[in-house]
């Protein structure tokens, strides 16, 4: 049966999105060939040149990896581990790549426990990722539109803490609340997942020892490659 491929698509985005769905499915299982070029393109009713566009889009976000003469693996993806126990992860090792940068209020209704400002305030938004790696994380940064331009150009280029490191700001308190939800379209077309897929998200509220900077922000990831552990002590 020769799948069903959306017209709203173009045929090697659509190619490309059911492969996805299928390593993401369990049916391509990591470490193992996927069927052939020749094989794929009988199956889907497409050029073989279709098939070789979508599969060089699914190399491109980690997905997948060709070996020369043996095929294309589905490659083995790492759920990254974040120890909230002291207090904020760090990702000092991780690359960034600046999204954009926009004066905008913060809209998301789970952030109204940290009771954020009603004003506008700058919104920097970031891809968080290893090399070599798929994205890990999306993060949504918001600040104060009124903060320096050395601050800006931190938070643009780094996670929140090592921002705040290298500033020379010390962080007094975190606020956390950790959710669920699913991929905003925007979202979804970042990671290469469907619209709809099921996110975890860290919402966060960071207060600092400089006078007038305090941090809201939304962290998040598909659940699949991001999770969290805390160590809570006993005082017995």
């Amino acid at each position: 049966m020769t799948p069903q491929l959306r017209a709203s698509r173009s045929l090697h985005e659509s190619v490309r999105q059911e492969l996805l769905n299928r390593i993401q499915n369990g049916a391509y299982l990591p470490n193992l060939p996927i069927p052939s070029t020749a094989t794929l393109s009988s199956e889907f009713g497409v050029s073989p040149i279709t098939i070789k566009r979508a599969l060089r889009d699914l190399q491109a976000i980690g997905a997948v990896t060709a070996i020369a003469g043996k095929g294309t693996f589905v490659k083995e993806q790492r759920r990254f581990l974040i120890d909230l126990s002291d207090g904020i992860a760090h990702l000092e090792t991780a690359n960034v790549r600046l999204m954009s940068i926009a004066n905008e209020k913060i809209s998301d209704p789970a952030m109204e426990m940290f009771n954020p400002p009603g004003e506008a305030t700058l919104c920097v938004r970031k891809m968080i990722f290893f090399a070599g790696e798929p994205p890990l994380a999306y993060d949504s940064t918001y600040l104060s539109p009124d903060v320096d331009e050395a601050i800006i150009d931190k938070f643009a280029a780094r996670p929140v803490t090592e921002a705040l490191g290298r500033l020379g700001i010390r962080i007094r308190n975190i606020s956390y609340l950790i959710d669920a939800s699913t991929a905003a379209r925007k979202v979804a077309e970042i990671f290469a997942i469907p619209n709809g897929y099921p996110m975890l998200r860290r919402l966060y509220k960071v207060t600092t020892t400089k006078k007038g900077l305090t941090i809201f922000g939304i962290l998040q990831a598909p659940f699949d490659r991001l999770s969290y552990s805390l160590n809570i002590q006993s005082e017995n």
